[in-house]
């Protein structure tokens, strides 16, 4: 069983108390991404991205300083600088060295500028959301710039087991479904609202967090064990959910 997430724009690069570590795997494709940003003004930057000036000049600074090797004066483990709803809800500061090594197994974090991350890869500081659409060598967009790569990547950890999708929509389509083999298992999370069953965005980034820390601090090998997850009182939906789609609500 592989979880796949989304990454998040808020960052902490506060010194982190844990050393294990790992390296991105696509080394030349982000290299080759960041010197298409490192052309970009900051005025540029701030319409792709659709932020405010201090931030544009922000991104310039991070891509213009960006460096080719990667290690604790520059960078930090994926799973401790992402600060998102998502992460907030992993429970990273009570770690162990088990629950670390776990999920390098059995989670991946989906990234625009990374590709495919694990937990513990030291990334440097960016931003680069999935959907911004990025002219380059590959394409009109990074969907295009990495094409069946991530699928393959997941492919090589998952060996066919089932993939757990706690990723956004915007970050999921950059996994070229055609190329997996393995099945998908989409986890939906819904609040009851008005007489009905809806998705609200906060809460669900929250609960995507929730049950990544699940799986990894009960060492979850099997989805069928997750329909278990009834932390803040969400429960499995049999009604509303489908082999494929699975529901939670509360």
């Amino acid at each position: 069983m592989l979880i796949l997430i989304s990454p998040a724009k808020t960052l902490d690069y506060s010194a982190p108390d844990y050393k294990g570590h790992s390296i991105p795997e696509f080394q030349t494709d982000i290299k080759s991404l960041v010197s298409v940003m490192k052309k970009k003004s900051p005025s540029q930057l701030k319409e792709l991205m659709g932020i405010s000036d201090n931030l544009a000049e922000l991104n310039r600074d991070r891509f213009k300083t960006f460096k080719k090797e990667f290690n604790f004066e520059n960078s930090k483990q994926a799973l401790l600088a992402f600060k998102g709803d998502v992460y907030t809800r992993i429970d990273v500061d009570n770690y162990s060295e088990e629950d670390f090594n776990f999920a390098q197994n059995h989670l991946r974090i989906l990234s625009g500028l990374y590709g495919l991350l694990k937990p513990l890869d030291l990334i440097q500081p960016y931003r680069l959301e999935m959907g911004t659409k990025v002219e380059n060598r590959k394409g009109k967009n990074l969907y295009e710039y990495w094409d069946t790569k991530i699928a393959k990547a997941i492919n090589k950890v998952a060996s066919g087991e089932p993939i757990i999708n706690l990723a956004s929509n915007e970050y999921f389509k950059a996994v070229h479904k055609k190329t997996l083999k393995s099945p998908v298992i989409n986890i939906q999370f819904k609040e009851f609202k008005d007489g009905s069953y809806k998705t609200i965005g906060f809460f669900a980034k929250q609960a995507r967090g929730m049950m990544t820390n699940f799986a990894i601090k009960n060492r979850i090998e099997d989805p069928e064990m997750l329909k278990t997850f009834n932390e803040d009182r969400y429960e499995y939906s049999e009604t509303l959910s489908t082999a494929s789609t699975w529901t939670f609500v509360r």
